[in-house]
């Protein structure tokens, strides 16, 4: 039996998630990649909130349209970081979400490193 990438990822995921969870003091950094979007969140698992979020679409829509790249990720791991900054979380737990860490899951937590997260 096979696993396509999908399920191969879903399996990656659940180890993961196995090992991790977030507090309110030190959160989750989930990250969701499609192909023409990058989303990420901070989330409370102990009471299942979600913190704060950012995605390219929502940094799309303040000043136009944003090309899927590199870039474009670590203006979102910005962009969290600021908000996380603004409720006061200077610690979080990175999950990749199963997803392999180079290119734009790797420029999104090097951008919210920049800007002052602690993973």
């Amino acid at each position: 039996m096979r696993l396509t990438k999908r399920e191969a990822r879903l399996r990656r995921k659940l180890r993961i998630r196995k090992k991790i969870s977030g507090t309110a003091e030190r959160p989750r950094l989930v990250v969701f990649r499609s192909n023409q979007s990058i989303y990420c969140q901070l989330v409370d698992d102990l009471t299942g909130a979600t913190l704060a979020s950012a995605s390219s679409l929502a940094l799309g829509r303040q000043g136009g349209a944003m090309p899927l790249n590199k870039d474009t990720a670590t203006k979102v791991g910005e962009e969290i970081a600021r908000l996380a900054k603004e409720k006061d979380i200077k610690e979080v737990v990175f999950d990749r979400n199963g997803y392999i860490y180079h290119g734009r899951i790797k420029a999104l937590a090097d951008g919210a490193r920049e800007a002052g997260l602690k993973f």
